[in-house]
């Protein structure tokens, strides 16, 4: 399981979701059909097997509405879960359950379907030493959302932000004029702490980078045969990440080929959402 996220991360997402959602006039349908004074305890269950994330974000967006509600978690994230299983109990107001059970499941689900494929790379490439980590390809204002998704699932992340580390890219070396004098550019401006990358499509491009010294290397749209002989030249000397239209069937080989990291953005930008559904149980206490 990895480290939950500060409430004063996830609560600005929860709360900008749960607006959009109440409009001007709030729960119109709950307010007018359930009476003020009921209390409900309600399940939510998974429809089809998964690994879960994001059950902080779903039990604030529960608070938010009321802090009456409470939610009772069966597990947590980053474990896998059978289909039809209940994962938390939610007990409280039933006006206030139902206003916040779609931005709760929202999260939830999304979430989860991240982790969940996330988790199938994770096991596709199992013992070949290659990590699966994410890109910076995230839905805006649910970056740190989903890259912790990511880590539910086994994963890893790359950069939060372009201030995380230089990642020099096609364009970066177009406008600069050649890659070397992108990447002594790159040193002579980034600090101590900053690490440089640099992205190559050619092994002509990496000798020339490793000519001049890099932190990593992204490879990108290569065949396993040239990755195999571009983890060579690199030798050791840099961190080798393989980038470029990777899928299930394909990882394994890729892994294989020596490359320390696999980078993903499909993992978070096109993950189907895991169906999670909240069901109703009875009045609560």
């Amino acid at each position: 399981m990895p480290a939950p996220l500060p409430r004063l991360i996830i609560e600005p997402a929860v709360r900008r979701a749960l607006e959009e959602d109440l409009g001007l006039a709030g729960d119109v349908t709950a307010n007018a059909v359930i009476p003020a004074d009921h209390r409900s305890t309600v399940v939510m269950a998974v429809r089809k097997e998964g690994v879960i994330a994001g059950l902080d974000a779903a039990a604030l967006a529960f608070a938010l509405i009321d802090p009456e509600i409470r939610m009772a978690r069966h597990v947590e994230d980053g474990e896998t879960v059978a289909a039809g299983a209940t994962i938390a109990t939610v007990t409280g107001p039933s006006r206030a359950l139902l206003t916040g059970e779609r931005t709760a499941l929202n999260f939830l689900g999304h979430l989860s379907g991240i982790a969940t494929v996330t988790r199938s790379i994770v096991d596709a490439v199992a013992g070949t030493g290659a990590s699966i980590v994410c890109t910076r390809k995230t839905t805006p204002g649910l970056r740190a959302l989903e890259k912790y998704a990511v880590k539910a699932g086994g994963g890893g992340n790359h950069r939060f932000s372009l201030a995380d580390a230089v990642l020099i890219k096609d364009n970066h070396i177009a406008i600069a004029g050649d890659i070397q004098t992108a990447i002594l550019r790159a040193k002579e401006n980034a600090g101590h702490m900053v690490k440089i990358e640099v992205e190559v499509d050619t092994l002509e491009q990496l000798e020339q980078a490793m000519a001049v010294g890099v932190d990593a290397v992204l490879l990108d749209n290569m065949t396993p045969e040239t990755l195999r002989r571009a983890v060579a030249i690199v030798g050791g000397r840099a961190v080798t990440e393989a980038s470029g239209g990777i899928t299930p069937e394909t990882a394994r080989a890729v892994a294989e080929a020596g490359v320390d990291l696999i980078s993903i953005g499909w993992l978070t930008h096109s993950a189907p959402v895991l169906d999670i559904g909240l069901d109703y149980k009875n009045a609560g206490d």
